[in-house]
């Protein structure tokens, strides 16, 4: 299981890192790849209800890479975690294989929701660096989150999300037309209502 799992973490290093020149570098090098192995190891002990255990792996994992995972995440074989300096992936998030996660990126939750309050980031997701996905919701498979981006909501798949909060710009590569605001809609409606005045007085 835990060889099979690193063959598959290896493979997304070397599949989405130009830099990567062999799997044994990376191995001993990223720390992406540390954290994750150590993750297995964490999610094992809390599995077998040695949550205490579990839960200083996990910190000691952090304080080696820089990047925080609870236990309790459930993280497919084959995740790419590139450089990784302060990501953090709370207690109920679930990330799907193929997904690339960039530095300074938080799956977390805002602190309102029980149960389930960390997301689940579909296959082949891109989250780019300082990106903060925070709530229950599903980040859809294909998609992609802009650098910086703050989401609050779900993401449907193959879409772009960006800004703060963020909304979808692009869905299956196509541009979505921006949402009309209340002021765009206060301005065309005053400008109907002129226009429908001077036709009524002639001008006037």
């Amino acid at each position: 299981m835990f060889f099979s799992a690193l063959r598959r973490d290896l493979d997304a290093a070397m599949r989405n890192d130009p830099a990567a020149r062999n799997k044994f570098e990376v191995w001993l090098t990223y720390p992406g790849v540390r954290a994750l192995i150590w993750h297995r190891r964490a999610a094992l002990l809390y599995r077998l209800k040695l949550k205490f255990f579990a839960r200083a792996l996990s910190q000691w994992a952090r304080f080696r890479t820089g990047i925080e995972i609870h236990p309790a995440a459930k993280i497919a074989p084959g995740v790419f975690i590139d450089h990784g300096a302060g990501v953090v992936i709370g207690e109920t998030a679930e990330v799907h294989e193929g997904v690339v996660i960039y530095q300074g990126v938080t799956l977390g939750g805002t602190g309102k929701e029980r149960g389930k309050r960390h997301p689940t980031v579909g296959r082949n997701a891109v989250i780019s660096c300082g990106a903060k996905v925070l709530g229950g919701f599903t980040v859809g498979e294909g998609a992609r989150i802009g650098a910086g981006a703050v989401v609050l909501a779900e993401v449907p798949p193959y879409s772009t999300a960006v800004g703060v909060p963020a909304k979808v710009v692009k869905m299956g590569g196509k541009r979505v037309p921006p949402e009309r605001t209340e002021l765009q809609e206060l301005r065309e409606r005053v400008e109907a209502l002129e226009e429908l005045l001077r036709r009524q007085t002639g001008g006037i």
